[in-house]
């Protein structure tokens, strides 16, 4: 079964994102491609929000989402309770989100990180399994949170 992977992007994440594109296609994986193709200044949140939007819809399983510093685009997937986007530096982040967080969407900084790294961190994050177990709890929260005063 091919696993569908949307990816977005701001103008800062165009060039991270058609290395990315090409290297998942290269893989077996079927792309959804939320945009955005130029470097003209377009909003981060609204490619967030698309892959947000994919996701819930079904039509991808997981998401990549760049932008230039990653931050923007991050926040913005993560205001969607079914997203657990995490912004991504290195292969040990890539395991542990997907490992410890079942994270759902990998966020780069398009000038931020290499090519061969957010390469490397793609891989390691679509390999890598989510453990469950006493992490279930924790990642529950993650899409039920209470902001009572009766924590």
């Amino acid at each position: 079964m091919t696993i569908k992977i949307a990816i977005a992007n701001d103008h800062g994440g165009l060039e991270l994102k058609q290395f990315l594109k090409a290297e998942l296609i290269e893989n077996g994986f079927e792309v959804l491609d939320l945009g955005c193709n130029s470097t003209e200044s377009v909003a981060y949140p609204d490619y967030g929000y698309a892959i947000a939007k994919a996701i819930k819809n079904g039509e991808a399983e997981k998401g990549v989402a760049i932008c230039g510093s990653g931050i923007g685009i991050s926040m913005a997937a993560n205001r969607a309770p079914h997203i657990r986007a995490a912004l991504i530096h290195d292969a040990l982040g890539a395991r542990l989100c997907r490992e410890h967080n079942d994270a759902n969407v990998i966020c780069f900084g398009g000038r931020m990180i290499g090519d061969e790294l957010a390469r490397d961190c793609l891989r390691v994050f679509l390999e890598t399994r989510y453990e469950g177990g006493r992490h279930d709890l924790r990642v529950g929260k993650l899409s039920t949170p209470d902001f009572s005063d009766n924590q």
